[in-house]
């Protein structure tokens, strides 16, 4: 094998590596996300963390997190629960940060 195939079988794996970390970090993220809208709809226990995987089984409708968003929102206008979509995505985002972070420390 030569230089640039050792070193493009390296970019392939990096690449795979990082598409595979992303998307744990983004399931974490979505069921944090949902764990933080179950307490908002005054969810606890069972009820709770079913909530938290529906938000986690969005988020396979489509590309991007709209169809979380788009759940979240539903949810909470439903249970007459105010709050606005940028405090929705501030949520998300710093969830993700907090996913990525565990996922590196190994918990």
């Amino acid at each position: 094998m030569t230089t640039f195939d050792e070193r493009a079988d390296a970019f392939e794996k990096k690449f795979a590596h990082d598409q595979d970390l992303q998307f744990k970090a983004t399931a974490r993220r979505n069921k944090m996300l949902g764990q933080w809208v179950a307490a908002k709809l005054g969810k606890t226990g069972t009820d709770a963390e079913a909530y938290a995987k529906s938000v986690l089984m969005a988020d396979f409708e489509e590309a991007g997190d709209d169809d979380v968003l788009r759940k979240v929102r539903g949810d909470l206008q439903a249970a007459g629960v105010a709050v606005a979509d940028s405090e929705i995505r501030a949520q998300m985002d710093a969830l993700l940060i907090d996913a990525k972070k565990s996922l590196m420390e190994g918990r």
